[in-house]
């Protein structure tokens, strides 16, 4: 489970509940329920780091879901490890092409829901039911009909112009580590490699960091760019926080100079 519900009010433990009642024999794993309010961009990073590493069978339920009760769809996703469940806002794309997705589609089968369905709680009355159903062996193709358009994850492909790269902030962990639309295989086709510098540009700002393999190879509070553990090019702060000394958030524009 994935959501950004917190865990001060009933809504993950009424998911739980419906997931235990149709299918008691699951165990249940929290990923987060702390994505930030309506942030389907962290919600899809934080997902597609986190799944793979799950057994084979598992299914992910991810809501984050700012336009529940809209005609935005709601879907089951078949991969080839792994089933997802969730709204076709874009969070579980991430995740699911990592896991080379074979069927997508519409949950529109009342059997995969409630009798009763909340316009403001798809969680628990849709995507719980689809959840349950599925781990207890439901096919994908059971939910609705098959789709081929389902909606792109919020934030864009990095793009590179002569020696400028065009990126933007996907993530910032609790640490205030700021994760990048970079990934390791395109530091790896760009010839960028430890001992380089990097010059990050924020708004007007400009800004030397070095890139480097870990954060102890720069002094304590001092900024480095490196290859985080989830394989995108992190700018880090060797014990401190980068995203609060540079001031910036997820979704971010930024522009890295070699």
């Amino acid at each position: 489970m994935l959501t950004d519900f917190g865990l001060q009010d009933p809504y993950v433990a009424e998911i739980k509940a419906v997931l235990l009642s149709r299918a008691p024999s699951v165990s249940i794993v929290d990923i987060t329920h702390q994505v930030p309010k309506f942030s389907v961009r962290t919600g899809a990073f934080v997902l597609a780091s986190a799944a793979s590493y799950f057994p084979d069978g598992t299914v992910h339920v991810a809501v984050v879901d700012p336009g529940v009760g809209s005609r935005r769809r709601g879907i089951a996703i078949q991969g080839k490890r792994f089933r997802f469940v969730g709204p076709d806002n874009g969070v579980l794309i991430p995740a699911a092409r990592m896991d080379e997705p074979i069927r997508v589609h519409e949950i529109q089968n009342p059997k995969f829901m409630r009798e009763r369905v909340s316009p403001t709680f798809h969680g628990r009355d849709v995507f719980a039911v689809t959840a349950a159903s599925l781990a207890g062996g439901e096919p994908v193709e059971a939910v609705g009909p098959s789709i081929s358009d389902p909606v792109e994850p919020p934030y864009s492909s990095p793009r590179k112009i002569g020696n400028r790269i065009e990126c933007e902030v996907v993530h910032i962990d609790d640490f205030g580590n700021i994760v990048t639309s970079v990934h390791s295989n395109d530091l790896a086709a760009w010839n960028i490699h430890a001992g380089n510098e990097i010059v990050v540009s924020i708004a007007r700002r400009k800004v030397e960091v070095p890139f480097a393999s870990t954060f102890s190879d720069v002094k304590k509070g001092k900024l480095v760019a490196l290859p985080g553990s989830h394989d995108f090019l992190e700018i880090s702060m060797n014990q401190g926080n980068a995203a609060r000394r540079l001031g910036l958030k997820p979704g971010a524009a930024l522009v890295l100079e070699m």
